[in-house]
């Protein structure tokens, strides 16, 4: 059945949100199949089944690990070739050089954890490799000839680019004139071959690994467990009497950063994460670094993607976005718990910072955003805005409008800008479009985020390229509109034993998204405003009591249909989550959605 003529669950064509309401498309047969032979509940035989995952599959989805998962990494474009030139600086070649190294990385999170993942693997053979990440305010993004001139007189001949260097020609020309080999570990897609001596990156032309959805980080995991399995096999490890590193111990980073950069959790990206949070929450020697974060941000297990996303990526990220951009790699190579404490005070303090700035610039853009509300995309711009919160700001007006949002700041003229998109508008490739047809200076990103740079007299020829570049967007755009649900539930089976069912099937993501789930006909027996701009609420239904929460409704469409509902019936729509309270624990539901019952 077509999804246009799909029904309307609960009969809801326009929610307070606007939006209409409709049950992802499942084989009922393969889902009670599923139930039959994998003797699981239909809510999750569902979910299953929504998926894709047939009965063969089950056990390895449900239990995802790397040792079925994991890829030869040699299936990587130049994998081999980066392999020799690394192994040759460490004094792992036939000519046992023993070079100096830097590692030159990104200031966000996947960049500070793949440099993190190099210094502490190359660390293990002699003095930790120059860890080289940009200020965000005066170098900007990637690689510089200045900065290849300055890890040149400090005496590097090696130099490996993590989460960047593929699309820095200029950079790389310099590094060869200064007689320093590049090493490009990057993830992010570009139409032509940097000029380095190797280029391992998913997403190059001539590329056949299939390995596209992995961020930065997990092309570097890849690197380092190709670099082991030679080192291994060439005696280094024997001769040298030096023990083999335990890349199992690296997977908190590489998890990290596989939900921070919002890739696609699906494949071997879930297995990352499954492990990276067994990691963050063992015993036996956690990252001192994020174990000093999470004690600040107040995290406790069990880990989740939330933990990785939501209180410690930002608080990494807001180094690079308002305060010392290396402070994210500092922390995690930091060894001493004082210091990585240190470290951690200050990344906090800077998020704080990071939160007040944004704070001023939203409620700007959202006025500005307002009168844009009718068209495919929002594009804003401002003075003074902070380069380093845009992004940011960009998912707010994402969140709000569901369309792709483009957001710059512009001081002196000159403006930094990041976009934010929904499933099935690739917002990286279109700033790449319009910087090889010369609209933008520079730009580039992923489906769903996206950086670029741009003066002032190129604004009305962005607006006008992206006009001509989302005609014939309509469906993608149709489906912000159309509020997609997994299953129905009702209070009383919203307990703990449903949550870590849900949760079998995770992580959840991008690319994987938590299940939504539809509590239909519920009276709304509270509903206030709490902390700023949130709403919790108490929902009854068939004898039982639901607690929830719109988190950032205060002044949407959806909350005031939330807030004009007390003591009426409603449907409401959201995921369902642990929440601690004051050492209670308890389940909530996240509302996304609501509508008039009976309506």
């Amino acid at each position: 059945m077509p999804e246009a003529a799909l029904p309307a669950a609960f009969g809801v064509a326009r929610s307070f949100s606007g939006r209409r309401w409709q049950f992802k498309p499942v084989d009922d047969e393969a889902a009670q199949a599923l139930t039959r032979a994998q003797q699981i509940s239909p809510t999750l035989a569902r979910l299953l089944a929504a998926r894709g995952i047939g009965e063969a599959d089950v056990w390895n989805y449900l239990n995802p690990s790397l040792k079925h998962l994991l890829p030869d990494p040699r299936v990587l474009k130049d994998m081999d070739k980066a392999v020799a030139r690394v192994a040759l600086a460490i004094g792992g070649g036939a000519l046992s050089a023993g070079e100096k190294i830097a590692v030159f990385g990104d200031y966000d999170v996947d960049g500070s954890a793949s440099s993190a993942l190099l210094a502490d693997f190359l660390g293990v053979f002699g003095d930790a490799p120059r860890i080289y990440i940009p200020d965000r305010m005066t170098e900007g993004y990637g690689p510089s000839p200045a900065a290849m001139k300055t890890l040149a007189g400090e005496g590097n001949k090696l130099v490996i680019t993590v989460d960047c260097g593929a699309a820095a020609t200029a950079a790389l020309e310099e590094a060869k004139a200064q007689g320093m080999d590049v090493v490009v570990l990057d993830h992010h897609r570009v139409d032509h071959a940097p000029p380095a001596c190797a280029h391992v990156n998913p997403n190059q032309p001539g590329d056949e690994s299939g390995l596209g959805h992995l961020c930065a980080a997990g092309v570097c995991f890849l690197f380092l467990v190709a670099l082991n399995r030679y080192l291994r096999d060439s005696g280094f490890y024997e001769t040298r009497g030096i023990p083999e590193p335990d890349l199992r111990l690296a997977l908190d980073l590489v998890g990290l950063a596989t939900v921070c950069d919002v890739v696609p959790l699906t494949g071997l990206n879930r297995a990352f994460v499954r492990q990276g949070l067994a990691r963050l929450g063992s015993k036996d020697g956690a990252r001192p670094g994020l174990k000093a974060l999470a004690e600040i941000a107040k995290a406790t297990a069990p880990y989740t993607p939330y933990t990785f996303g939501f209180l410690l990526g930002p608080r990494i990220n807001a180094g690079g976005r308002v305060g010392r951009s290396s402070l994210g790699a500092d922390l995690l190579t930091a060894r001493d718990p004082e210091a990585a404490s240190d470290f951690a005070l200050q990344l906090d303090l800077h998020n704080r910072e990071r939160q007040g700035i944004e704070r001023g610039i939203v409620e700007e853009v959202l006025a500005a955003a307002a009168t844009q509300a009718n068209a495919p995309f929002i594009l804003v711009t401002g003075d003074g805005w902070h380069p380093g919160v845009v992004g940011i700001v960009a998912g707010r007006l994402k969140e709000r409008f569901g369309k792709p949002s483009f957001v710059a700041g512009f001081e002196g003229g000159m403006g930094r800008g990041s976009a934010r998109s929904i499933p099935g508008i690739d917002v990286g490739g279109a700033i790449r479009a319009a910087v090889l047809a010369g609209v933008i200076e520079s730009g580039g990103g992923h489906a769903m985020a996206a950086g670029f740079s741009l003066d002032t007299s190129q604004l009305k020829g962005l607006q006008a390229f992206l006009e001509t570049a989302f005609e014939g967007k309509s469906d993608a755009l149709a489906t912000g509109a159309t509020l997609e649900l997994d299953a129905a539930a009702s209070p009383a089976g919203a307990g703990q034993p449903l949550l870590e069912e849900i949760a079998l099937a995770g992580p959840y993501g991008a690319g994987n998204a938590e299940p939504l789930l539809a509590f239909p006909d519920l009276r709304v027996s509270f509903a206030d405003v709490v902390g700023k701009d949130h709403i919790r609420l108490r929902l009854n239904g068939g004898g039982a009591a639901l607690q929830a929460i719109a988190f950032r409704a205060v002044g949407t469409k959806l909350g005031d249909g939330l807030l004009a509902s007390r003591g009426q019936a409603i449907h409401a729509a959201g995921r369902l989550k642990r929440d601690d309270w004051k050492g209670q624990v308890r389940i909530q539901l996240e509302i996304e959605d609501a509508a008039p019952a009976g309506a």
